[in-house]
């Protein structure tokens, strides 16, 4: 099971949203994950567990997971795009 960080600026409204996708995305495809929504200060506890960070806030700090940058789920401009990394590192 994949552990997979949702960040937001305040971990509650646009964190939501790219929550909300991941979760139906991870369905679709039979992916078990173990999701954590939170604000993007709060990474620090799970640097050791977490295998991606999805965030619409601004990151200047350097993971050993993969980080995908996700504003365009608030402006909706290559979404598609975005799902698609997403998918390809819970799938790997």
């Amino acid at each position: 099971m994949k552990q997979v960080l949702v960040a937001c600026g305040a971990g509650i409204a646009t964190s939501t949203v790219v929550n909300n996708a991941i979760e139906e995305m991870a369905k679709e495809h039979n992916i078990k994950l173990d999701i954590k929504q939170i604000k993007i200060t709060e990474v620090g506890p799970y640097v050791d567990t977490a295998d991606l960070l999805v965030t619409t806030a601004m990151t200047q700090k350097q993971y050993d997971f993969p980080v995908i940058n996700a504003r365009n789920f608030l402006t909706g401009i290559g979404i598609e795009d975005t799902k698609k990394e997403i998918l390809e590192v819970l799938q790997s």
